[in-house]
């Protein structure tokens, strides 16, 4: 498959997890329950978060491209499902059913899955697997946050 056409691929299914784990929020960054709950000092202001996931999630499309175009399809699909299902199951567990816990057992999950892709595919990738970094750090970010959360409400 060329470059291009993997690209919008990917990136048509990862703007997708994040427009369906948008309707699952049930209002979530809005709500009187997220708003009352005592939050991380280090919480940034609500636009940060689109405009994050957005640079995410363009930055990690390209990482697939890469990936899929040099790597066994069957375990790049693979991993690749399981980290859209965490990704957008977060955001229901989290905010609409408001079970942090199980949130934040989640978002770790998430986070030890790009690391995963961060480390495995070093010798197939080499410097293109930078492309997964920004999720990384955004999910250590977002983590200590969930964490944060379970900690302190």
């Amino acid at each position: 498959m060329k470059f291009a056409t993997t690209l919008i691929l990917f990136l048509a299914l990862n703007f997708g997890a994040l427009g369906i784990g948008t309707m699952f929020m049930d209002n979530g960054p809005q709500s009187l329950w997220y708003t009352s709950l005592n939050q991380a000092p280090w919480t940034p202001m609500g636009w940060v978060f689109g405009a994050a996931w957005t640079c995410v999630m363009i930055f990690f499309s390209v990482f697939m491209t890469f990936l899929v175009q040099n790597e066994n399809l069957k375990k790049v699909s693979l991993l690749f499902a399981i980290q859209f299902v965490l990704n957008v199951s977060w955001n229901y567990v989290f905010f609409n059913q408001r079970l942090t816990g199980l949130g934040l057992l989640i978002i770790i999950l998430l986070t030890l899955l790009t690391f995963y892709f961060l480390i495995a595919f070093k010798s197939t990738l080499n410097n293109n697997r930078y492309f997964v970094l920004p999720y990384c750090l955004w999910l250590l970010i977002a983590t200590s946050l969930n964490a944060y959360i379970v900690l302190y409400n």
